[in-house]
C-alpha cells in the first residue's frame, strides 16, 4: 500500500485524539506516582532529616557573604556569548538555501559578535584578578 493512502486527508480532532489520551495519560500517572508516594512511603522527620542539605559540606557561619561581583560578570558574559553561538546553528543547516544573503547576515553577525568580545576585553572585564 502507497504510503500517501496512510495520510489522514483532514485535519479534525479525531486525529488528535490518540496525543490527547497518551498526555492525559502521562499527566495522570505522575499525579498517581505522587500522590501514592505520599501515601505509601515512610515519614520519618529527624532533626538530621529536616536540617539544609548543603552538598555533604558542614554548616558554619553565615552563608550571607558578599561575592566579588566578577564572578557574576563572567558568569553573565559566559551566557551571552553561549547564547550567541546557538545562533550559527540555523546558518550552518541552512547555508546552501540562505545564499550570499544569508552569508553577508552571518558577516554582520560575527563581526558585532567580536567587536562586542573586543570590547568587553579591552575593559578587562574578563581579567579576574584586581
Amino acid at each position: 500500500m502507497p504510503f500517501y493512502l496512510l495520510q489522514a486527508t483532514v485535519n479534525n480532532a479525531v486525529n488528535y485524539f490518540p496525543i490527547a489520551m497518551q498526555a492525559l495519560f502521562a499527566i495522570g500517572l505522575v499525579v498517581a506516582i505522587v500522590i501514592g508516594s505520599n501515601f505509601l512511603g515512610p515519614r520519618r522527620n529527624t532533626k538530621e532529616k529536616l536540617q539544609n542539605f548543603e552538598s555533604g559540606i558542614e554548616i558554619r557561619g553565615n552563608a550571607r557573604q558578599p561575592v566579588a561581583i566578577k564572578y557574576f560578570l563572567v558568569a553573565i558574559l559566559f551566557v551571552l556569548f553561549d547564547v550567541e553561538v546557538i545562533f550559527f546553528y540555523p546558518y550552518a543547516v541552512n547555508f546552501r538555501n540562505l545564499g550570499w544573503e544569508g552569508f553577508v547576515a552571518v558577516i554582520l553577525f560575527v563581526s558585532l559578535f567580536l567587536a562586542g568580545f573586543i570590547y568587553i576585553f579591552k575593559k578587562k572585564a574578563l581579567k579576574w584578578e584586581d
